[in-house]
């Protein structure tokens, strides 16, 4: 089992940046691939950010590329999603998920634990 619990949402306006943060407990953290989804009120849950356990492999959906970077410290179990030049469209509940392996899935059904997600909201 792992836990995972995210912090870091909250109201930005429109151009801003937010620094969201996934800290896990439970079994090894640092052997786990992590993605970062996020949902929007009467949308799918979607992908938006994956890193590998080593941190070497790295995906982004394309409608944040360019503006969050996603990155892992396994000495602290935490993955942070730096979110830059926001956009009234970013607004949604974000979460952060684990999956074992190696290889990149933008497949939500991939991921074995997630957290309670973290609210994201955007202002125009």
């Amino acid at each position: 089992q792992v836990q995972l619990v995210e912090s870091g949402g909250g109201l930005v306006q429109a151009g801003g940046s937010l620094r969201l943060s996934c800290a896990a407990s439970g079994r090894t953290f640092s052997s786990y691939a992590v993605g970062w989804f996020r949902q929007a009120p009467g949308k799918e849950r979607e992908f938006v950010a994956f890193i590998s356990w080593s941190g070497g492999i790295i995906y982004y959906a394309d409608s944040v590329k360019g503006r969050f970077i996603i990155s892992r410290d396994n000495a602290k179990n935490t993955v942070d999603l730096q979110m830059n030049s926001l956009k009234p469209e970013d607004t949604a509940v974000y979460y952060c998920a684990v999956r074992s392996g190696t290889a990149f899935y933008s497949d939500k059904y991939k991921y074995d634990y997630w957290g309670q997600g973290t609210q994201v909201t955007v202002s125009s």
